[in-house]
């Protein structure tokens, strides 16, 4: 059964789930889907399009599915689309999309701080921690297990891959691949991610050849593809190094600090 106060401002037409917690000054428009066990702490706004999963918690003042910020948005009915277990701290705005084709991601166990902002169409994985204060511009891709420090800035459709992480105050305009540290001013190679790398279960033999690998492409060819060639030539194969290597070969930005 869930515990729904009186003072929060829901529409008979939005879908509810079991159990679910709302406190006072919430307010759910139409066409929201709240999944099972969810908390929605006072004043968080659901606007139109909300598909919200099981075991979310939703912190004050935070407004999910807000109207994209984009001169492309025509008023379609547009969706934001968020998994389950996550965290959505205070002041954090999550946009829906731009278009009907698209959607607004984020997966399941994440936890957002406060004053994140998420725009238009961004693709979020699972279990990232996006720290206080940091701006996500759309069309953005952030893979599995990856941390952004505070105050970051992600430009417009950037990939961050797997197992990564950002440090504070950087922004960046060209992708970071996976399981490795960015930081500096301007945004650079920082070494491999080995904290997060131990973390996800990965062994201290292909953390050496991820760290080999990326001293052929931070230290070595100028260019990605030669790069690419090198380590597929040099490098023992394992799904980590198969997975930098198609990261670095389908990106259309760039890499950091190339």
């Amino acid at each position: 059964m869930s515990n729904i106060s009186d003072k929060a401002v829901i529409s008979p037409n939005a879908k509810i789930g079991q159990n679910v917690t709302i406190y006072p000054f919430v307010y759910i428009e139409d066409d929201v889907v709240v999944g099972d066990d969810c908390v929605l702490y006072p004043n968080v706004s659901l606007m139109n399009g909300t598909r919200l999963g099981k075991r979310n918690k939703v912190h004050q003042n935070a407004v999910i599915s807000a109207i994209p910020q984009d001169f492309h948005y025509r008023g379609e009915n547009t969706i934001c689309e968020i998994g389950e277990g996550n965290i959505i701290r205070e002041n954090v705005v999550i946009s829906r999309a731009t278009y009907l084709e698209g959607k607004t991601l984020i997966g399941n166990r994440n936890f957002i701080m406060e004053g994140v902002h998420i725009s238009h169409d961004v693709h979020i994985g699972n279990e990232n921690v996006l720290g206080y204060g940091t701006k996500i511009a759309g069309d953005v891709e952030i893979h599995n297990y990856v941390i952004f420090s505070s105050g970051v800035i992600a430009n417009p459709g950037v990939r961050v891959g797997d197992c990564s992480m950002i440090q504070s105050g950087c922004r960046f305009s060209k992708d970071v691949p996976p399981y490795i540290v960015a930081g500096s001013h301007p945004i650079k190679y920082g070494g491999i991610n080995g904290f997060v790398i131990d973390q996800s279960g990965i062994n201290e033999k292909i953390k050496s050849h991820i760290a080999n690998a990326y001293r052929l492409v931070f230290h070595g060819q100028d260019d990605i593809l030669n790069a690419c060639i090198q380590i597929e030539q040099q490098v023992q194969s394992s799904p980590e190094i198969d997975k930098i290597v198609k990261f670095l070969k389908t990106s259309k930005l760039g890499i950091i600090g190339k």
